[in-house]
């Protein structure tokens, strides 16, 4: 009689538990009531938006809220299966090979990849979180409520590729001045100030001045992305999608996941115009039949042309080489190396200098260790020898096209002086 007294108790405590616990379920505010979080329906799913920002504590928290409170089929995450893998393998970029990347002509590429990098890895610290938060958590929170997850960015290298492609020199340059004198402003931002950037009208206001600036970009950093993104998002398995986002996509994905995308189509590298690879060598065979004929004209002539060329290749070249603090031998290989690589497409300054600091000066696993805190001054920048080496490439090659354009110029004027115009 006692036990069944004691038994009826539990039960019953258990019951007004569980009570009071549905209460407060019902009571919660669901977290979906946010105007970064964004729920429609697409023929038979129900997909929801969760516009991020990157560097963001609150974003990450949101996100793990969302997709526990609404148990999704799959999750979305904005990333590739390259930054996929990063993510999980961890120390592994330490491996990095820094010759294999200079003889990929990927030096330039991971040098803006390394500035933008720089950019939010200061605000996350400021912040107290880690770079791209949101994403580990989407991905954490998928495999924790069962959930399927789906890559649905486009590969990275495939995206700096056709934004590259679409710049010319000029865009390129004022590109890479433009993030590198960004990254050492100093200027901290509140989390309120970032939560107020994830708010369309903010976005739209950005966005508008980045396409003014930078008209060409926009189109394979953001729309494409954006038509790529929704795409994978309305295709992924299940009734019920969650995507975390950063913020910015979140207008264009809502506007084009209405429409079909050819993701092959999106993911291929464009070919370059027949006229972009006749033209690199149509110059040099200019300037050298103009040296040529000088010669054949006067001979002392055509050595003033040939030293003129070799110094102002030469010079400029090692200018690039010098700014960037690299090796004295370094100096001395870009200003050797630019009179000929500025005659040979197929060559460049930047390269054999790169691999001239990379083999003086080679990175060691310590030097990728502080990678994360050295790209957050401009000391640290130029410091270490991963960014310094990258650095010596770019600003070498600069060098050396400025000396191109200079020391032709000579070449022609002196060839016009020679025939008497």
């Amino acid at each position: 009689m006692i036990e069944e007294t004691i038994e009826k108790e539990i039960r019953e405590k258990k019951e007004e538990v569980s009570f009071e616990e549905t209460l407060q379920d019902a009571m919660k505010t669901p977290p979906i009531d946010d105007e970064n979080i964004t729920r429609f329906f697409l023929e038979e799913k129900e997909i929801i938006l969760i516009g991020t920002a990157h560097v963001s504590k609150k974003s990450a928290e949101q996100v793990k809220e969302v997709i526990d409170y609404e148990k999704p089929d799959a999750v979305c995450v904005e990333l590739d299966q390259q930054r996929y893998q990063s993510i999980l393998a961890g120390n592994k970029w330490k491996e990095t090979d820094i010759f294999k990347i200079i003889k990929e002509k990927k030096s330039t590429l991971l040098l803006v990849n390394l500035m933008i990098s720089s950019f939010q890895k200061r605000m996350a610290k400021q912040f107290g979180v880690k770079p791209g938060q949101e994403m580990i958590q989407g991905i954490e929170s998928a495999k924790e409520n069962g959930a399927k997850l789906v890559l649905a960015d486009r590969n990275i290298q495939v995206t700096f590729s056709r934004v590259w492609r679409g710049l010319g020199i000029k865009g390129k340059a004022q590109l890479m001045l433009q993030i590198f004198f960004s990254l050492f402003e100093g200027e901290d931002i509140t989390e309120e100030e970032l939560e107020k950037l994830k708010s369309k009208d903010m976005l739209n206001a950005m966005l508008k001045e980045f396409t003014e600036a930078f008209p060409r970009l926009k189109t394979p950093l953001i729309d494409e992305r954006d038509q790529y993104l929704a795409q994978k998002i309305k295709t992924a398995p299940g009734e019920k999608i969650i995507a975390v986002l950063g913020a910015a996509h979140v207008p264009g994905i809502k506007e084009q996941i209405h429409h079909e995308h050819d993701l092959k189509a999106l993911s291929q590298v464009p070919k370059k115009k027949k006229s972009a690879s006749i033209i690199p060598w149509l110059i040099p065979a200019i300037i050298l039949g103009i040296i040529g004929y000088t010669f054949y004209l006067n001979f002392d002539a055509g050595i003033q042309q040939s030293i003129t060329w070799i110094l102002w290749n030469g010079s400029f070249s090692a200018l690039g080489a010098a700014i960037a603090f690299g090796h004295p031998l370094t100096i001395l290989s870009a200003f050797l190396a630019a009179p000929l690589s500025s005659l040979n497409p197929m060559l460049a300054a930047g390269w054999a200098a790169g691999i001239v600091e990379a083999v003086l000066r080679k990175p060691n696993v310590q030097d990728f260790e502080d990678l994360t805190e050295d790209l957050l001054s401009f000391k640290g920048f130029w410091r270490n020898k991963v960014t310094r080496i990258l650095l010596v490439v770019a600003l070498t090659n600069i060098g050396s096209s400025v000396g191109t354009l200079i020391g032709g110029a000579n070449v022609i004027r002196l060839f016009l002086e020679t025939i008497g115009m």
